[in-house]
């Protein structure tokens, strides 16, 4: 009897086994591997306020973008990957840069929302770019910002290079974007970089993928996606717990400016206030009530403007 109830117990456990490992792939392909989300779709963590859609999909920023002449620049990652930057002059000579990091399935161009202000408010040079695995740049996976941060060194390495020892950097990313800044920032950065904007960042991959899974997919965290991890590290090249933008803004003594809408189920909105707790003394936190995911620049936009005006004038000289 006893050696029948192990059996049984044996096959259970090998079907669970099976279970998480096609369900880890599964998760893989679904988030991680580059190419469509349909999973996105319908999804009401992601339905944007009316004033947002009008601003999102119709707003002048949009035709602004079109009438630029940004500059094409390529970089070729630590790993053989051509990505794609784009770089746009401002109107009078100044050494102030902002460099922008766009959020999930997004592209450059997207942060035009923000660039336009940065270009035409306060006369700064732009740099944005396509995150590998996104738009004209290579890459067959979303890398979450983990593998971005080092590629967004080089990328101020470069600006450096093209602009002059002077320049004064500001990173500024949305949500993907933003824990991509976060992380950059706890690498060794030049003098030149001077703080970080932070809107609608997570603390980890594996933070944001375990609320998600709870809330799309009524799953527990373990053991689906740590064994998820290890599909991701054998073929991204990064474990979702390692790719963490808390244990980099640990590291580092540049100011941040923490921005999260209030409304926020998406990216919960404790992600960010955890993030500023665990932040030097020069950190700033702005939350914004009514504000879903990556809508608080639309939603209180005078207010942003004035929070992000502040804290730049305090450390872009």
């Amino acid at each position: 009897m006893k050696r029948k109830r192990w059996k049984i117990l044996a096959v259970i456990l090998v079907l669970f086994l099976i279970i998480d490992v096609i369900a880890s792939f599964y998760f893989y392909n679904l988030a991680i591997k580059r190419g469509p989300k349909d999973f996105l779709q319908g999804n009401s963590d992601l339905e944007v306020s009316a004033e947002a859609m009008d601003v999102f999909l119709d707003g002048d920023w949009r035709e602004w973008v079109a009438n630029q002449n940004f500059e094409e620049m390529e970089l070729k990652s630590r790993d053989g990957l051509k990505l794609k930057g784009y770089f746009l002059k401002a109107k009078q000579p100044t050494n102030k840069l902002v460099v922008f990091a766009h959020g999930y399935l997004g592209r450059g161009s997207d942060m035009g929302l923000y660039g336009q202000y940065y270009y035409e408010e306060l006369g700064y040079n732009v740099f944005t770019a396509d995150a590998r695995g996104h738009g004209q740049s290579e890459g067959d996976y979303v890398g979450f910002g983990w593998h971005d941060r080092l590629d967004y060194v080089d990328w101020v390495d470069m600006l450096i290079d093209k602009l002059g020892s002077d320049t004064e950097i500001i990173m500024h990313g949305l949500s993907m974007g933003a824990s991509t800044v976060l992380m950059t920032s706890g690498e060794k950065l030049p003098e030149n970089v001077k703080a970080v904007v932070a809107d609608s960042p997570y603390t980890s991959v594996y933070d944001m993928f375990s609320y998600q899974m709870k809330r799309m997919f009524h799953l527990p965290a373990f053991p689906i996606l740590d064994t998820t991890s290890l599909v991701t590290k054998a073929r991204a090249g990064y474990t979702l717990r390692g790719a963490s933008a808390l244990k980099q803004v640990k590291k580092t003594d540049l100011p941040i400016l923490y921005i999260h809408g209030n409304a926020d189920t998406f990216v919960p909105t404790r992600l960010a206030e955890e993030l500023y707790e665990n932040s030097n003394d020069k950190a700033e936190l702005l939350k914004v009530d009514g504000a879903g995911h990556g809508e608080a620049f639309v939603i209180e936009n005078e207010r942003y403007r004035d929070t992000l005006q502040a804290f730049l004038n305090k450390y872009m000289k």
